[in-house]
Order: C-alpha cells, then sequence, then structure tokens
C-alpha cells in the first residue's frame, strides 16, 4: 500500500476510536445526570436495564477501541517499513504506542465507573 493509503486507514481507524467513546461516555454522564432526578430510587428493574444498557454499551466500545487501536498500531508498523515517509507519517509512528492506553487504560476507567454506578444503583434505596 501507499503512504497515502496507509495513512488514509490510520485516519479511518483513529475516527472509529472516537465514535466508539461516544456512547458510553455519554450514557455514563446521562446516568449520573439521572440519579438525582429518582434513577436511584426506581424500580429494580428500570435499575438494572439502565446497568444492562451501560454494560452493554461499554463492552460494544470497548471491543471497537481494542480492535481500532490494534488495526491503527498496524498501519503504523507498515508506514515504519517504508523506505520514505512523511511527517505525518513518523508522527503516527511516535504516536502507535500510546494507543495502548485506548486498548487497556480506557476500559479499565470505564469498567471502574460502571462498578461505581452499578454500587450506586443497587445498594442506594
Amino acid at each position: 500500500m501507499s503512504e497515502f493509503e496507509l495513512l488514509g486507514l490510520w485516519q479511518k481507524a483513529r475516527l472509529h476510536l472516537v465514535l466508539s467513546q461516544m456512547a458510553p461516555t455519554f450514557l455514563l454522564i446521562a446516568t449520573v445526570a439521572l440519579f438525582p432526578l429518582g434513577l436511584g430510587q426506581a424500580p429494580i428493574v428500570v435499575r438494572l436495564a439502565a446497568l444492562g444498557i451501560l454494560l452493554a454499551s461499554g463492552i460494544l466500545g470497548a471491543l471497537v477501541q481494542f480492535s481500532s487501536s490494534a488495526e491503527a498500531q498496524a498501519v503504523a508498523a507498515d508506514l515504519a517499513a517504508l523506505k520514505t515517509r512523511s511527517a505525518t507519517s513518523e508522527r503516527a509512528i511516535t504516536l502507535a504506542p500510546w494507543l495502548n492506553v485506548v486498548k487497556f487504560v480506557t476500559p479499565a476507567i470505564f469498567g471502574i465507573i460502571f462498578l461505581l454506578l452499578m454500587a450506586a444503583l443497587l445498594l442506594t434505596r
């Protein structure tokens, strides 16, 4: 593949990373915002449904983040194999190791927040 095509794949993977974080982040914020409005006192089935929605969204988001990060790292490896590279390619290669944060740290943070919200929704009355 050409450098131009590889950079297009890099950009596409980065876009997928950003988009995959939007729904879980919005749902976490919405859950926190709804808590003082009565979500914490809603019937147990409503609270369990809210947790299920958060969990499903978080799992799907984490899968997309992991796969997009892995794809971007593979693209960076392909860029590194090119004999001549632009400054943009050099930047992508330099940033590729930081995608491990997206692969591992971001899902861990979601997990911690999910557990805290689960405790808040199930242990309060």
